[in-house]
């Protein structure tokens, strides 16, 4: 199974294929320099194989890379900091 994610800004999401298909984004909005997180959505086909959690790492990946940082209002994306300490440090103070 190849996974690819990719940032769809037109529609303000990262979204990930799963062998060339969309299986899942991570909705999101730009706010003040810092990515606003707010909805993530894994198509049910995909559930429980770490599709989303791969979409997640990705798309925070890419706002390291780009200098920025985050606010995780979606759920999932806060569960996901949580428990990987290593992503706390993007969080945007309030």
């Amino acid at each position: 199974m190849s996974k690819e994610i990719s940032d769809n800004t037109g529609q303000s999401r990262y979204e990930i294929r799963v062998d060339g298909r969309l299986a899942g984004f991570a909705q999101y909005r730009q706010r003040n320099g810092a990515v606003v997180f707010t909805h993530t959505e894994v198509d049910d086909e995909y559930e429980g194989q770490g599709v989303g959690s791969a979409l997640v790492r990705g798309a925070l990946d890419d706002v390291r890379s780009r200098g920025a940082q985050v606010v995780p209002l979606c759920p999932f994306v806060k569960s996901y900091i949580e428990r990987h300490p290593e992503y706390q440090d993007l969080v945007a103070a309030r």
